[in-house]
Parts: C-alpha cells; structure tokens; sequence
C-alpha cells in the first residue's frame, strides 16, 4: 500500500465491528470531497454525521429510532453500508425507484442532506438477528423427493422412473417440466379425454404436478421397453417435417411441444390417430397428420421410439444453504457486506427481504445482477433465504485509515 493512501481492511473477531474498506478505495483527507459522489458518505466528519442525525427526523417515522424499523415491509437502515443508502437514497428521489412515500419524504432533500443522513445511518449500531424464538417459515420439503412420493401411483401404467413397459402407455421420463404439468392440466380442464386420468390428476394440487414433473424431468432418459413395428427408414424421412416442433430425433426445445424420442410406439401411433379423428383438439397437429395414413403413422412412431432421449434442461431446486452462499458472494460472509455499495442484509426484516427479492424477480425493481440472480426463485426460495438473513447477527462498520509506512 502507498503511504497514506488506503484504508485497513480488517474484520474483527466475536461482538467487534468490522473495520474495512473496500479494495480499491482511496482515504481520503478529513473533510475531502472525494470524486465519487457517493463515496462522500463513507468519508463524513463527525460534525457532518451529526447533521445527519438532524436530517434523519424525517425518516424515523418509516424506519424506526435509531434506523430499527418496527413497521412491517420497511427496512432497517442503522449500520447499512453509507454508499450503499446514499445511491438508493438518489434513486428514490430521480425515480429510478419507485416508492410514493419515499419519493415524497425525501423530494425536497439536497444532495449534501442525503449524504449526511447516509453517513448518520450507517455510523450506528445495527438491528439485532431475528430470535430464534420467533416462528419463521416452515421447514422446505424437498419437491423432488415429493414428486417420487406421489409418482408412486403412477409407475403400474407410465413405469418405473417414468420409462414405460406397456405398449400404449406413453414414457414420462425426458419431458420438459413445463410441458407435462400442462399435459397433466389438460385432463382436469377436459381439454384431454381420459376418465382414468382424470380421476388421477384431479386431486393433485399445482404443486405436487410440479414435483412429479420435476422428479421425471431428472430421472435418467430411457427408451420405452415395448416392442416397435414400423419402418425406421421411412419414418425418418417423415419426420423431416416434424423436427421444427419436435427436434430433428424428436428432442424438443420448446416446452410447448413434448419430446418424443424414445417414446412408446403404440403410443405415438395412437396419439396421431387422435389428432387425425379429433378426439384430441391441438389445431397444428390435426393439420400435420391429415395427410397420413395408417402405415406411414406406424413408420413415424417407429422412427422416434428408436431414437435416443435426452434430459431436458430442469434443474435440482437448491437449498436455502446453497442459495445463500451464492448471495454472499456479493454480500458478504452472512450478509455483512465488505463493499460500501452493496448492502448487507443480516438482521435485516425477513418481511422487507421478502418483499425486495420478490421486486427483483418479478421485474418491479431493476437491476441487471439482482434480476439474474433471483429470477429462479421460487416463493419457497424467497422466504427461506428472507428467514435466513434475518437470524444473522449484523456487524457495525467503523472506517479507519491505514498507517503510514
């Protein structure tokens, strides 16, 4: 480090505060104005900390004496990181975000104001963690193990592991999630006409469809073991004008339309007779078995109970462990945050969590990162992650300069 240039960089241990800066951050002289605007926070004086707790008055009503907020939905600010408050504080006021109580709270505020409330907020003592005691969300099943629970039921016709051994009974194994949940839907609305399957599927909630789609989605692919008739041959050159829904061997990329390689051949033959006679409705398959006859059907069906399956693209939900070490890449080690523009968010209100992570997946707040990294979420992934933070113990922030060498 040059003389004088740098700030320590030094995490203390047990109830201590952290003691950093973040890499690559200039000191700076007491009372300078550094060139970053939002980095004036992280420099104020005492006096100038002092002034902020005037300013921040206005803000108590919202989150709380001393930045701990008692109002469901808002967040605690004591101990979040300076530059971080001073560039969300901006965002409000320009419009970036969008929140009516904050805009018309700090509408009038001045950019030295906002700095100033910035750096008070962040020289105080955090919120402490979520007790223990207080009931959080409940313990997460793990859906794929749920969906094996309930395909159960459905391994005398589809299976084992969803590979078929009944001519006429189609391989559920290898189907995109997405597909066969709205396979599944399609008997309880009626748009399918199966009494059998329909008595099946109507007592099952959207979640168990999405845990036995999801257990099946990664089971190991595997051709149906039922005998095939037909001419391979003459089926491939049929299925040249099946490949744009279907994939060139029948793995498709589009959740809309089912994979049908490997699949049973009776199967398929009796599937294409059904869009032909119309018993099954679908308007752009009536039209591409119109023209075929029974023998060509057969060849078609043989084709693609020949070739080889392929998983689709499903992945295994993670834990809320697994979920969180991602998020403390940027974070910080469980959540306190080593980068004076990214918050932390231990001790933070499991509700405001809840509510922000939600914004980012949904689109209703922006950020290209934040919108990336919870866009899998699901609800569950949501409240465990919010529940997880909550209970960390936040740790205070002190910026000290380096001595000189």
């Amino acid at each position: 480090m040059k003389s004088g240039k740098w700030l320590a960089a030094i995490a203390l241990m047990s109830a201590a505060p952290i003691l950093y800066c973040a890499s690559g951050i200039a000191a700076q002289p007491a009372g300078a104005k550094p060139d970053n605007a939002d980095l004036r926070a992280v420099y104020a004086t005492v006096q100038e900390i002092g002034e902020g707790k005037s300013v921040a008055n206005t803000c108590s009503r919202c989150h709380g004496a001393n930045g701990i907020s008692t109002t469901k939905g808002t967040p605690h600010i004591a101990g979040q990181r300076p530059a971080y408050l001073y560039t969300k504080l901006k965002a409000y006021q320009t419009g970036v975000r969008r929140d009516e109580g904050m805009q018309s709270a700090i509408k009038f505020l001045s950019d030295d104001a906002l700095f100033k409330v910035a750096a008070y907020y962040g020289s105080l003592e955090p919120a402490p963690p979520l007790a223990a005691t207080v009931k959080a969300a409940p313990p997460r099943s793990d859906p794929v193990a749920a969906g094996k629970a309930a395909a159960a039921a459905c391994a005398g016709c589809h299976g084992d592991g969803g590979v078929s051994k009944i001519p006429g009974m189609p391989s559920l194994v290898g189907m995109d999630p997405k597909y066969l949940v709205t396979a599944m839907k399609a008997y309880t609305n009626g748009q399918r006409k199966d009494d059998t399957m329909k008595a099946l599927v109507a007592p099952l909630t959207d979640s168990d469809m999405n845990s036995i789609a999801l257990y099946y989605a990664l089971e190991q692919p595997a051709k149906a073991q039922t005998p095939v008739k037909g001419d391979q041959a003459a089926g491939k050159v049929a299925a040249a004008a099946c490949a744009g829904c279907h994939g060139e061997t029948g793995v498709s990329t589009n959740p809309a339309n089912p994979s049908i390689a490997g699949q049973d051949a009776q199967y398929l033959v009796n599937t294409m007779l059904a869009y032909k006679n119309g018993s099954r409705t679908e308007g752009t398959m009536k039209n591409a078995v119109a023209g075929l006859d029974d023998k060509a059907i057969e060849n078609l069906a043989a084709f693609y109970a020949a070739q080889a399956p392929r998983a689709p693209k499903a992945a295994r939900p993670m834990t809320t462990a697994e979920w969180a070490a991602r998020c403390d890449r940027c974070h910080g080690i469980n959540g306190n945050s080593i980068d004076v523009r990214v918050p932390a968010l231990a001790a933070q209100r499991a509700d405001y969590l809840d509510k922000a992570l939600r914004s980012y997946r949904d689109g209703e707040r922006k950020g290209s990162v934040m919108a990336a990294m919870t866009s899998t979420l699901s609800d569950a992934d949501i409240e465990g992650l919010a529940y997880y933070y909550a209970r960390q113990r936040a740790r205070a922030v002190v910026y000290v300069p380096s001595p000189a060498r």
